[in-house]
């Protein structure tokens, strides 16, 4: 018997004709005689309708300044009330077509488990999973539906893990099962070189390293979350990705996902490895910039510490060389999603850090170059800023690791962007 944990998300649970197609795929599973958990998410488009109606209870509207007088800043602790309720109707939907289809199976919410968190509302990390009840009934024949995205605070309240925190929960219980793989179902058939709707020649990996995916992950690649492949990386849970979509006997090594999907392992498990392995491109992130910022020790915690204090995550980091070592300019990007709340923190310490102007603007993209291979391989950079340099794309930010470097660019440059590395370095499929 092996022991699995299969995680369904929106797409997959769209509506009751999907969730009878998922059962299927857990059907199948459980008449292997594998014990099976499976993570869902909520319906398609719920978690947005819910978070509408939140912000449509606080009076709040997001988009510019001058649209509402209420601040973006509500209460997070009954945000994460209302938001949690999309997945605990589908666990209990898939539930209920389990048991319709002759299959043993309950609903498990995260406080039912209990999945454990910190008390960062909206945002919270996992900080432990008791899984001795549930998997008890997992070996005792039974299919657990848990309820992704949540679980409970110490202050006895529902915490909600952040978009994409049903991936986080499936892969954080295979962790605590000690499971012998997590399947990542969804709406593509695994990991591509880059997104094959901007690049028709892009082709599906059989395997990539959770280095190289944590990579993709972060940089604009939706097809897992980012702290779902840290914490497979930290647990060496394995990890395939396969599509939802795909008949529940298509043929394929149901141990290793040769055929059906890709599996995230070890470097060291992948026979070859190309110089890069993939491109990424991000349109969810926004540019703030704080003009004449004083040029001195200290301002920088006074920016970023209250933004680190709201949950709010800041990724590329600008600040041009003072000319007068009396003031500079700062840039920095942070998710769309959090524009605002990032505005609005920045407005509220004005005072303390001291600048001239504050601007927030959306029309940019991140595009990032990613492979292992890079650490044997010199002038991959080089490369990359002459190839978009010819096709007269400039550069605004740059940020690099040992297997990774990004650019920011104008959002309309995006897709040419996109095209060009993914030819540039050899990733063009038949």
């Amino acid at each position: 018997m092996s022991l699995l944990v299969l995680k369904f998300g929106g797409t997959s649970v769209a509506d009751i004709d999907r969730i009878r197609s998922v059962a299927a795929h857990v059907k199948r599973e459980h008449d292997a005689g594998n014990a099976c958990a499976v993570v869902v998410s909520a319906m398609a488009g719920q978690t947005n309708k819910l978070v509408a109606w939140v912000e449509e209870a606080w009076g709040y509207k997001a988009g510019g300044e001058g649209e509402s007088e209420v601040s973006a800043l509500y209460d997070c602790r009954e945000y994460d009330a209302v938001v949690s309720s999309g997945e605990q109707v589908t666990s209990g939907l898939l539930a209920l077509v389990l048991q319709s289809m002759g299959v043993k199976a309950r609903s498990w919410q995260g406080w039912q488990i209990p999945v454990r968190t910190d008390d960062a509302h909206q945002k919270a990390r996992i900080t432990g999973i008791e899984v001795d009840n549930l998997k008890s009934a997992m070996l005792g024949g039974e299919v657990a539906v848990c309820a992704g995205f949540q679980g409970i605070a110490p202050n006895n309240r529902i915490a909600t893990l952040g978009r994409g925190g049903s991936d986080t929960s499936a892969v954080a219980l295979a962790a605590a099962l000690q499971a012998d793989r997590c399947d990542i179902y969804t709406d593509v058939d695994g990991v591509y070189t880059t997104d094959p709707r901007v690049v028709s020649k892009a082709h599906r990996l059989d395997r990539i390293s959770y280095e190289e995916m944590l990579e993709m992950a972060s940089q604009g690649a939706k097809v897992l979350q980012t702290r779902s492949v840290e914490m497979a990386m930290q647990w060496s849970v394995p990890v395939l990705v396969r599509s939802s979509f795909d008949a529940p006997d298509m043929p394929g090594n149901p141990d290793t996902g040769e055929g059906i999907g890709t599996l995230v392992c070890h470097e060291d498990e992948i026979m070859e490895q190309n110089v890069v392995s993939g491109i990424a491109y991000a349109r969810d992130e926004a540019k703030v910039t704080l003009l004449k910022v004083a040029d001195k020790p200290g301002v920088a915690a006074r920016v970023f510490g209250p933004l680190s204090d709201a949950h709010i995550n800041v990724d590329m980091i600008v600040q041009n060389v003072s000319e007068d070592g009396k003031s500079t300019d700062l840039t920095f990007t942070v998710q769309s999603a959090d524009l605002d709340r990032a505005l609005e923190v920045l407005k509220s310490a004005k005072d303390e850090i001291g600048y001239l102007d504050l601007r927030g603007a959306t029309d940019i993209a991140k595009v990032s170059a990613i492979g292992v291979g890079m650490r044997s391989h010199a002038g991959v950079a080089a490369q990359m800023f002459s190839a978009l340099a010819e096709k007269g794309i400039n550069i605004e930010a740059i940020s690099t690791s040992e297997i990774k470097i990004s650019v920011l660019i104008d959002a309309a440059y995006a897709e040419l962007a996109v095209r060009t590395l993914h030819t540039l370095f050899g990733l063009d499929g038949p």
